[in-house]
């Protein structure tokens, strides 16, 4: 098959947005700004879904489901959240539609709620509101809970996985009856997603705090994880947030203590959501199509016989079922791809391009020599390699790839990791190599704007692994105790 996809040197936003389509990973919907997620990518999806959820449940969350509809009057309730999403709200007004007398289908004018309703942006609002009938005592709390839902941003530019007017997310909602509790919630969820970035889409991440002007709309603090695509782009990867008590006071939700006193209680939310699926292509995919790790990948082997006869292709089949539940027992996904629609030469670049980890071809003359061809995707490296101990040689094989793929990508991040200490340096560093550019800062919301107006560039994050250093912000010279990274991202 011809893949045709323009190569990441040449036009590295265009490699994206035809790999995802030509991975059969996503297209654009009649909707404007929304998207089709296909089988292929949903697959990948659900992988991501399945194992977050396991972590979460371990951890003690357990799964609900709130309203897509938020009554407008939620909103007035908690100023610094509704200013933060009032420029991203779909908003209904109407309730009924009519047959205008012409064949034509219009809004009735006569069915306007008596309250519009906010298509959910997030729920943090509906949430707070149902907690209020939940919460009495401390023996109420914690609650810890999690939803995965869909959620609406009216967004103007809009890009496959990255950004789109309805995305999937989880968005998980806790109540504490401490300050403390709540705070080390905040902080596991960041190391859940951390862990999940690193050990399963093989993604290194540098876990932080954000700054004020970054933080999410009503958090006390937000910490988050940055990854680095290999356009030197940060991504925003997962965000974890303490709330404080600025929902449970505006909701007036409050518990008994364990002393008597009346509380307010004490929250968190965080999410991560399907921007993670253009974290997994732009960190690790190439100019051949994508490049998925094993630990995500929804077929890890792929298999494609080669054969003229039925009786070659008999004796390939006995092989392949064995094979197959050898590998199946090791809780390995296979494809045997036996289409005899399409040439081997199609099959090889077909799974090439989605991704597909591990490729097995065998043939009579294989079957002679009791051998097979070998063909990792993240090397695009192939071998032959004998029948016998195939199974425990691609199990084996396939931990390589993980750990492969992770390398490259901390291999990259390593050498686009550059500490400055000039706004000159620091200009040179953006518009060459890009990447993460650490750095002092002076701490002010003025001088972040102004770098970003100047540069494009963002604070992604305050390292909570930055040590205390004296320094001079290199855009004011004003004293600094320690350095932020910044980059130009997604």
């Amino acid at each position: 098959m011809s893949k045709g996809i323009t190569s990441r040197a040449e036009d590295y936003s265009q490699w994206y947005n035809e790999l995802v389509i030509k991975a059969d990973l996503a297209e654009n919907s009649a909707v404007r700004g929304c998207m089709v997620i296909k089988p292929y990518g949903y697959a990948i999806w659900e992988r991501m879904q399945a194992i977050l959820d396991k972590r979460f449940k371990e951890t003690g969350h357990s799964n609900a489901y709130f309203p897509l509809f938020i009554p407008k009057s939620f909103f007035s309730k908690e100023a610094a959240h509704v200013e933060g999403f009032a420029t991203e709200c779909a908003v209904v007004t109407h309730y009924r539609l009519k047959n205008d007398g012409t064949g034509k289908i219009v809004v009735d004018e006569d069915a306007k709620l008596e309250e519009e309703l906010i298509v959910r942006p997030t729920s943090e609002t509906i949430i707070w509101n149902t907690y209020r009938g939940w919460i009495e005592s401390y023996r109420d709390l914690p609650i810890l809970v999690n939803q995965w839902a869909n959620v609406v941003r009216w967004e103007m530019r809009t890009r496959l996985f990255l950004r789109t007017a309805e995305f999937l997310w989880q968005e998980g909602h806790t109540a504490h009856a401490t300050r403390e509790e709540a705070i080390e919630e905040t902080e596991r969820m960041l190391d859940v997603y951390a862990e999940f970035a690193e050990n399963i889409l093989a993604v290194p991440v540098v876990r932080g705090r954000k700054t004020e002007n970054e933080r999410f709309a009503g958090a006390l603090d937000t910490y988050c994880i940055e990854a680095l695509m290999q356009d030197g782009k940060a991504l925003q990867a997962g965000t974890s947030h303490f709330l404080g008590q600025n929902f449970a006071k505006a909701f007036d939700v409050k518990f008994t203590s364990k002393e008597g006193k009346l509380e307010h209680v004490w929250a968190t939310s965080w999410g991560v959501s399907t921007r993670l699926m253009g974290a997994l292509i732009m960190a690790h995919s190439d100019d051949q199509g994508l490049v998925l790790p094993p630990k995500l990948a929804p077929i890890q082997v792929v298999i494609v016989p080669i054969f003229k006869t039925e009786e070659e292709k008999a004796q390939i089949d006995a092989f392949v079922n064995q094979l197959t539940n050898e590998l199946r027992v090791n809780d390995i996904s296979v494809k045997y791809d036996d289409r005899d629609t399409q040439r081997p030469g199609f099959k090889f670049a077909e799974w090439e391009l989605k991704g597909v980890p591990v490729r097995v071809a065998v043939g009579a003359r294989d079957m002679q020599n009791g051998t097979v061809e070998l063909a990792r995707r993240d090397t695009q490296t192939k071998e032959t390699v004998a029948q016998e101990g195939l199974a425990g040689n691609i199990v084996q094989l396939l931990d390589t790839i993980q750990e492969n793929i992770y390398q490259k990508a901390l291999n990259f991040r390593t050498s686009h990791f550059t500490e400055v200490n000039s706004y000159d340096e620091f200009k040179e560093v953006l518009e060459g190599k890009g990447g993460f550019i650490s750095c002092h800062w002076d701490g002010t919301t003025e001088t972040e704007k102004r770098v970003k107006e100047e540069t494009k560039a963002t604070i992604r994050c305050i390292p909570l692994d930055a040590k205390e250093e004296e320094g001079i912000c290199i855009f004011t010279g004003k004293p600094s105790s320690r350095r932020v990274l910044f980059a130009k991202a997604y």
